[in-house]
């Protein structure tokens, strides 16, 4: 039992964490599934917001909107994932996060409390994750009724590699 336990705290461990370690995270929910993007990025929580459309920008940026003076660049999540639109009649909400200098929106259906999970529960990406998620995932938590991708917002906020999240 007890090289179960060392081994699992090894591969916590290899995955930056300490066995006992908490790990904070803003819930957030796209169609259907919920997903988890780390407190310490996330800069403010916003209800509905005017877009204002870029001209050629690539399907997934929404547009750009002002917040408090500043330009944030407003990334459709939903579209970024594969997923279709939201529907019109939905409201959204946006998180917004910092990513190399420059403040983003993400759109989602729906933003939730957060979460302060340990970071022994933390599990790879299980092979039966569906591709487009698994991409953009740091890895997972099984909750008691639903499962908990942890979005790694670097990758889903590079736009220089060819395939789409």
């Amino acid at each position: 039992m007890s090289e179960l336990v060392a081994s699992g705290k090894r591969n916590v461990a290899r995955q930056g964490f300490t066995a006992d370690e908490q790990r904070q995270y803003v819930s957030i929910t796209i169609d259907g599934q919920m997903f988890g993007i780390p407190v310490l990025i996330v800069h403010d929580v916003l209800g509905p917001q005017r877009i204002t459309r870029i001209p050629l920008a690539p399907a997934e940026v929404a547009g750009s909107l002002n917040l408090r003076g500043r330009i944030v660049t407003a990334i459709d999540v939903r579209l970024r994932l594969g997923l279709l639109k939201r529907p019109v009649n939905m409201d959204g909400m946006s998180v917004v996060v910092e990513h190399s200098g420059e403040f983003y929106s993400l759109m989602v259906d729906g933003v939730g409390e957060v979460l302060t999970l340990s970071s022994a529960e933390f599990e790879r990406n299980p092979a039966t994750l569906d591709p487009r998620w698994r991409d953009i995932s740091l890895g997972i938590y099984r909750l008691q009724d639903q499962l908990l991708v942890i979005l790694d917002v670097n990758r889903l906020l590079d736009f220089t590699r060819n395939e789409a999240a």
